[in-house]
């Protein structure tokens, strides 16, 4: 009995809890080889109603898709055939391509839904996800009609940490904190991510946390983050066509506000 409680897993048991909800919201998971090294995992409707409009969630830095999109997926399910995929390097999602681009996740994602057979959808990407979003958008004019991005730091440039806008300093502080390995970094990620954050929360459940979503493909997920910022330039960001809605939290520290109003100019 003492063995079995000393596995219990308090983050195990609400990822449990998220996939009973995905699937009573009527998704069911599914896991496709795309051929090349790469493994898509993505939660589809069990049943696509072609009269409605098809839209994706991607999720943004962090665990797996079911821990951002769970409030939602129910909601939206009444009105839209929703598909919430992992990203490469989250969930059950991974390649031994050595891409690391938002594009390449781009592809991935336009990939499995053509699997699907799903070639028309709407996109809501957040953080990250936006980031690939908006690559979707750019890359497949014809195949996205309409995009929202969520506190997407789409028109960052690489001078923007340099010049103090962002609250750390470099790429490997960045890395750090979006990546805890520590309940302290845990701590500092959850001080920046919300506008008023949880208190108290006991370092034996950060542990758990960090021991099931941060340590699984740890250098992978570093090179995302150092890929999203290498010489990154406002002049080379592709110019999209699609009706786009901007939504970005006011105190939003790690993507502020002012790179939302500078997306819209």
């Amino acid at each position: 009995m003492k063995k079995k409680m000393a596995n219990l897993s308090l983050t195990a048991m609400l990822n449990r809890c998220f996939r009973y909800s995905f699937s009573k919201a009527g998704l069911r998971s599914s896991t496709m080889d795309l051929g090349d090294g790469t493994v898509m995992h993505i939660w589809v409707p069990k049943v696509h109603i072609k009269s409605r409009p098809t839209l994706i969630l991607i999720h943004g830095i962090g665990a797996n898709a079911m821990w951002q999109w769970n409030d939602f997926v129910s909601p939206l399910m009444s009105r839209f055939n929703v598909y919430v995929p992992d990203l490469l390097f989250f969930g059950d999602s991974y390649t031994s391509r050595p891409e690391r681009s938002e594009q390449f996740q781009a592809q991935c994602v336009m990939r499995v839904m053509e699997a699907h057979g799903v070639t028309v959808m709407n996109v809501v990407g957040i953080s990250y996800g936006g980031f690939v979003g908006y690559s979707l958008a750019a890359q497949f004019k014809e195949r996205v009609e309409k995009l929202v991005l969520c506190c997407a730091g789409v028109c960052l440039e690489d001078k923007d940490m340099e010049e103090g806008m962002l609250q750390v300093k470099s790429v490997d502080e960045a890395v750090s904190i979006l990546l805890p390995q520590t309940p302290q970094k845990m701590r500092e990620l959850m001080k920046i991510s919300f506008y008023k954050p949880r208190k108290g929360v006991p370092t034996c459940f950060l542990n758990d946390f960090i021991r099931e979503m941060c340590s699984e493909h740890l250098q992978e997920r570093k090179e995302l983050i150092q890929a999203l910022h290498k010489d990154r330039k406002l002049s080379n960001l592709p110019k999209i066509t699609q009706p786009t809605l901007l939504i970005w939290g006011e105190h939003d520290q790690i993507f502020p506000l002012e790179l939302g109003h500078r997306l819209e100019r």
